[in-house]
């Protein structure tokens, strides 16, 4: 699996498709409840990009059923205005920082700024610092 900018290519499959269509076909699809929409920045796409397909599949699982529920074992405040979805699986804790965007009245946005693999028990402060200038210039 191949994702670059808002596309997701299956190269076995030869299939390309935005993300945002993706999204509506799960949404849709699905005919379920959203609390939130959840839009990826570059850094997190290239993230995923460099993982292999099972584990991007698993995110992706994970952030769906975190916007269609209020578990803190897929998606917890931090700290400040900083969120991380959660995912573990094959023995990696993958995390996506992010940040809400309710400037919009009708949709209620959670923007992931960065992504990586947790390898304490905590995550880095560095890590937090960089959502949170992220957060600070995307709001300007």
């Amino acid at each position: 699996m191949k994702i670059s900018g808002f596309f997701i290519s299956v190269n076995e499959e030869n299939i390309q498709i935005s993300f945002h269509i993706w999204k509506l076909i799960c949404i849709f699809g699905k005919n379920t409840m959203r609390y939130f929409e959840t839009i990826f920045l570059e850094e997190v796409m290239d993230f995923l990009d460099s993982l292999d397909k099972k584990s991007v599949r698993k995110i992706i699982y994970n952030i769906d059923l975190a916007e269609q529920t209020n578990d803190p074992r897929l998606f917890k405040k931090l700290s400040g205005e900083i969120w991380e979805f959660r995912t573990k699986y094959s023995g990696n804790q993958y995390r996506l920082l992010a940040f809400w965007d309710k400037r919009n009245n009708e949709n209620t946005i959670v923007i992931a700024t960065h992504a990586f693999i947790k390898k304490d028990s905590k995550v880095p402060k560095k890590e937090l610092e960089k959502a949170e200038k992220t957060r600070e210039k995307y709001l300007k």
